[in-house]
């Protein structure tokens, strides 16, 4: 099964590319296989995914914004959902996928309801060392995604601030050159009517 994450390459709303970055950095980092479809770019992209997102999930202008996620044809969510899944640790759940073994996700039935050991395994036992570390990687790895997008929320506003900054100062010049101008033809009139 392939997600189907529909995203707008040329979005102009900041909050809708962080939200686009979260969920793709995310299933990277999960290894999960994803393809990325462009609405801005494909009208039928577009109008596949506005058709099948389900009614009660459409916004009240009944256009779904990306990103928008589904499963093959299954519609999965959108970003708040997927959002609530990661909080949830059950973001396999909701991309309708097997969580892989020794996930924090696995059924709670499946960890503790299976009284047989398996080869190599005792009875009772947690998901071995390296499955943890693995999840615990995913974890560092969304973490640094929010750092870095947050860096660059920071660097955009730093920029923003110096590009205002320097129309101001420009401004100011203008004005000053303005005032010196003026007093320069006030004393070239004083000079004449002399």
């Amino acid at each position: 099964m392939v997600i189907k994450v529909f995203l707008a390459s040329s979005s102009g709303s900041t909050a809708i590319k962080k939200k686009q970055q979260d969920v793709v950095g995310f299933l990277e980092a999960l290894k999960v296989d994803y393809t990325q479809l462009d609405i801005a770019c494909n009208e039928e992209n577009r109008m596949w995914m506005r058709q099948n997102v389900p009614e009660e999930k459409k916004p009240a202008n009944g256009i779904p914004l990306p990103p928008q996620i589904f499963n093959e044809n299954g519609y999965c969510g959108d970003y708040e959902t997927f959002f609530d899944a990661k909080e949830d640790n059950m973001v396999y759940a909701f991309l309708g996928l097997p969580p892989p073994p020794g996930s924090k996700e696995v059924p709670v039935e499946e960890r503790n309801g299976n009284d047989e050991a398996t080869e190599g395994e005792t009875v009772g036992d947690e998901a071995p060392a390296e499955e943890d570390q693995a999840v615990e990687e995913t974890d560092e790895v969304t973490e640094d995604t929010q750092a870095q997008a947050e860096e660059e929320e920071e660097q955009e506003e730093e920029d923003l601030q110096s590009e205002e900054e320097e129309e101001l100062r420009q401004l100011e010049e203008q004005d000053e050159q303005g005032s010196e101008e003026e007093e320069e033809a006030e004393v070239q009139e004083e000079e004449e009517t002399e």
